[in-house]
């Protein structure tokens, strides 16, 4: 998969030679997002889409919509989460209904070209979760049917967008932190120049133990989390530090409210890299970073999230930097529907570094 993910990254690098050429302004979320939108197509459905080249507005507009969430609707699950199957039995989506149905309907269709098509295997999650359903057996249980049909497409669908959409918000995010903070770009520049010299390959290993990008990635993720909360139905009660919590009770826990909490974090509002270093990570008090959720229901995603993000950072930063422009906004007005995301579009400058 990393080499799929190297094909669409070096793609999404050429795309930005013109732009930045002509100093254009770059709504840089639809850059990585295109890239995002990319490597979710290939390594999941091993289906090049091709966004970067070959932009669809259709497929980026139900992409964005399908996590755009009714701020009354949100508020009604958050305080009245028992609520939710009655909603499920009268047909309520959480999400747009029409955008899932654009991706439904995208996965069934490459599903059954497979069916009808040559018996060739292929390396990608579509071949894994196909495989899991014609086999009743898993874990060692035998069961009528493992996944239906059903649940097969829902979370191919939501591998795909969920997994564009993350993406390409901490992308976008670590690109406009960067971008405020030249001094570390200008070290994490240093640190790429030195991990691969000469434009070297970029090889995995070598990418996932780069100690200074893992600090900026995981501080631009405190800052900015992809998901601004989640929650959880205790299965049993207990009590915590005195507070009972009982059994089938909805916990919600806001990433992003812990996340710049100054009890928890001195100088929350800063971009400080230096919090995640191997002398400081020790220091972080358990639970109060988890932008990937913590212990056996975390994202299922996440080492596959970061490559992604740590590469296209990577291969941008050889060739480009990050800069602001009049028309980014600072600080950023965050909106408050879906997932985490500025109200208005971040829009940077790239510039071709002097090496170049």
């Amino acid at each position: 998969m990393f080499k799929l993910m190297k094909f669409h990254s070096s793609k999404m690098v050429k795309s930005l030679k013109e732009r930045a050429q002509k100093n254009e302004v770059i709504t840089i979320k639809e850059v990585f997002g295109s890239y995002s939108i990319d490597i979710m197509g290939s390594c999941i459905l091993s289906v090049d889409m091709d966004v970067t080249n070959s932009p669809s507005e259709q497929l980026v507009y139900h992409a964005n919509n399908l996590f755009k969430i009714s701020i009354p609707f949100f508020m009604l699950l958050g305080f009245f989460p028992f609520l939710t199957p009655v909603l499920n039995w009268l047909g309520v989506s959480f999400f747009s209904k029409s955008s899932f149905a654009f991706f439904r309907n995208i996965v069934e269709k490459i599903r059954q070209d497979r069916k009808n098509g040559s018996d060739k295997k292929h390396a990608d999650f579509l071949q894994y979760l196909t495989q899991v359903q014609s086999n009743n057996t898993f874990k060692g249980e035998t069961y009528e049917q493992v996944l239906s049909d059903h649940e097969l497409l829902c979370m191919l669908v939501m591998f795909v967008v969920g997994g564009f959409d993350t993406s390409a918000t901490t992308l976008a995010f670590l690109a406009y932190n960067l971008a405020l903070n030249p001094d570390v770009m200008s070290r994490l520049q240093e640190e790429i120049d030195t991990t691969f010299p000469d434009n070297a390959p970029v090889e995995f290993e070598a990418l996932m133990q780069m100690e200074y990008l893992d600090c900026v990635v995981n501080e631009s993720l405190r800052l900015y989390p992809p998901i601004a909360r989640t929650d959880r139905v205790a299965k049993e009660t207990v009590t915590v530090k005195g507070i009972t919590i009982p059994k089938n009770m909805t916990v919600m826990v806001p990433f992003y409210a812990l996340h710049r909490d100054p009890e928890l974090w001195p100088e929350p509002e800063q971009f400080k890299p230096e919090r995640f270093s191997k002398e400081n990570k020790e220091q972080i008090q358990a639970y109060s970073y988890m932008p990937f959720g913590v212990g056996p229901r975390n994202c299922v995603g996440m080492r596959f999230a970061q490559a992604a993000v740590k590469l296209a950072i990577v291969d941008v930063l050889r060739h480009y930097s990050f800069c602001v422009c009049e028309e980014t906004e600072i600080p950023l007005e965050m909106s408050y529907k879906g997932m985490m995301a500025p109200v208005r579009p971040i829009k940077l400058r790239v510039q071709p570094r002097s090496t170049e």
